[in-house]
């Protein structure tokens, strides 16, 4: 019911469980990744680098950004939770975190978004500046930054245009309301959709599909940048 965790309130280097000053605001020996859901939280990324005995620092810079929403993820997450995903939102302005990874860091955050898998919920596009503005506190910008997409779309406001992500408790809540199939599946409160959904493959497949058999999946306008996956 937490997620996406608590994001810090200004940039700072996490060393195991401290947050330290950063010496800079740009890692060009690391990768930027923009980060719209729980990797911006200090606490989730330091326990899927644990998972992997991994203990480097990683810089979280914190940035204004132009051009991207936090949109909500069209399939249900085997933690039990809808997650976040970005979509492509002209003229919106943002605060967001850059998280800026090593080989070994990215290649764990890759695992736990499903990117290496055929049919993982996630790609990992480079966002260009040309899409996305990235401005840094001291009023540079990146010349872009990749990103975590959805290859399965994300969640609409009842309109075409994605809708934005509530927090997790408002939007079980919401979305068990709108859908007696969902009900059906998951329960009515949104921790019951959560005990359910958790480690429940099966069941999360099927959330899955039904938020798409009830039309309630748009495009992130970010599928251009995508890879087309393996069948």
């Amino acid at each position: 019911m937490r997620y996406p965790g608590a994001w810090p309130l200004d940039s700072g280097l996490l060393d195991g469980d401290r947050l330290r000053p950063l010496d800079r605001l740009v890692y060009d020996d690391r990768v930027p990744v923009l980060a719209v859901g729980s990797n911006a939280c200090p606490g989730q990324l330091r326990h899927k680098m644990a998972e992997f005995g991994i203990i480097s620092p990683i810089p979280m810079v914190r940035a204004r950004v132009t051009g991207i929403e936090v949109g909500v993820s069209a399939h249900v997450s085997r933690m039990g939770y809808v997650s976040a995903s970005p979509f492509h939102a002209p003229g919106r302005v943002r605060e967001l975190f850059v998280i800026w990874l090593d080989a070994e860091q990215l290649a764990v955050i890759d695992a736990s978004e499903g990117v290496p898998a055929p049919n993982g919920n996630y790609g990992r596009p480079w966002l260009p500046a040309s899409d996305v503005r990235i401005e840094l506190a001291d009023g540079s910008t990146l010349p872009g930054a990749f990103a975590y997409v959805n290859h399965h779309g994300v969640l609409h406001n009842g309109t075409d245009a994605p809708r934005t992500h509530p927090g997790q408790r408002p939007l079980l809540t919401e979305l068990l309301l709108g859908s007696a199939r969902l009900r059906e599946l998951f329960g009515v409160t949104a921790e019951e959709f959560s005990a359910r959904a958790r480690a429940d493959a099966g069941l999360c497949a099927a959330g899955t599909r039904l938020f798409r058999d009830e039309k309630l999946v748009t495009a992130s306008g970010l599928e251009r940048h995508l890879r087309v996956r393996r069948s």
